[in-house]
């Protein structure tokens, strides 16, 4: 296995007789979106400030690439991108005149082409000479997310990203997420508080509970839904279908337009591809469970 971008091992934090954190380790590896969970004061954005050299644990280590963080934080954020609050720009400046400026701060000779291109990441190519004031709030989010982008960190760190997005600005922002690790092949840390939203971008999550790790996987495998649902056009003659097939055994449930299938996330694929050259009409699969169901349940 590759060596992580991030380890923690045994991190705590203690506020005024308030344990933050406690005795916190995980690791990210290379290319995982990872979902960051947690109710308000579990302790994920302490975390994350912690990752960044913004606040010091009380104990416990942080590595990045191997390297353990304190010994040689200059050098290693250089390997970290952030966004931890609502980030501060130029409103009367343009979106790229901005991001000049904050590529100026890293001390390293960034070329303008270097600029264009994370503006076309981000989506932002053709408003790049706008002035920020008249940007959209998903907007300026994105373009924070080119700022913690234009020095080419291994790691993007993004703390509820959606927050204050309207419905359009938060499935841009999914899509953006998912962009940059697929085409980009960045590493993620997420946090959020839309749990749904977790579910369809991160490839593996850390639940936090009153500063505890409470649980920790491939998001696919801690959801383990037994139960898929398959709502299709024609119930009647897809389930023919299917009882006639090794699909038949499998298959609990039938009412309505919708077919329930006792199985893992990962058969869905092989599933949905032998509907369609059956000719049926898949509307949706989706699990009985959710993730929302799953933190309700470990976190109660």
């Amino acid at each position: 296995m590759s060596t992580p971008i991030v380890e923690i091992r045994n991190l705590s934090k203690n506020f005024k007789g308030r344990q933050a954190v406690d005795d916190l380790s995980f690791s990210i590896h290379p290319g995982d979106v990872y979902g960051f969970l947690g109710q308000n004061g579990a302790g994920k954005s302490t975390t994350m400030r912690m990752l960044l050299g913004l606040i010091f644990p009380d104990a416990g280590q942080i590595f990045i690439n191997g390297e353990e963080f304190g010994n040689n934080r200059r050098y290693l954020l250089k390997h970290i991108g952030a966004i931890i609050e609502r980030p501060d720009m130029y409103g009367y400046l343009s979106g790229r005149d901005n991001l000049r400026i904050m590529a100026a701060l890293t001390r390293e000779r960034i070329p303008d082409s270097r600029i264009y291109d994370v503006l076309e990441q981000v989506g932002l190519r053709g408003r790049e000479k706008d002035k920020v004031k008249t940007y959209s709030q998903g907007m300026k989010q994105r373009l924070g997310i080119a700022i913690a982008l234009v020095h080419q960190p291994d790691l993007l760190i993004l703390d509820e990203p959606t927050n204050g997005l309207d419905p359009q600005g938060i499935a841009e922002m999914r899509q953006l997420i998912l962009s940059l690790s697929r085409d980009h092949g960045k590493t993620v840390l997420v946090s959020s508080h839309l749990l749904h939203e977790i579910e369809q971008v991160a490839t593996r999550m850390l639940v936090l509970h009153k500063g505890k790790k409470i649980a920790e996987g491939p998001v696919t495998e801690l959801i383990n839904p037994d139960d898929m649902l398959v709502d299709v056009v024609t119930r009647a003659s897809a389930e023919e279908r299917v009882r006639s097939s090794v699909w038949g055994e499998i298959l609990v449930a039938s009412a309505g337009n919708t077919m329930t299938f006792k199985m893992n996330a990962a058969r869905v694929p092989e599933l949905n591809k032998w509907l369609v050259e059956q000719g049926v009409a898949v509307m949706e699969i989706r699990s009985k469970h959710s993730l929302e169901d799953y933190f309700i349940a470990i976190t109660q």
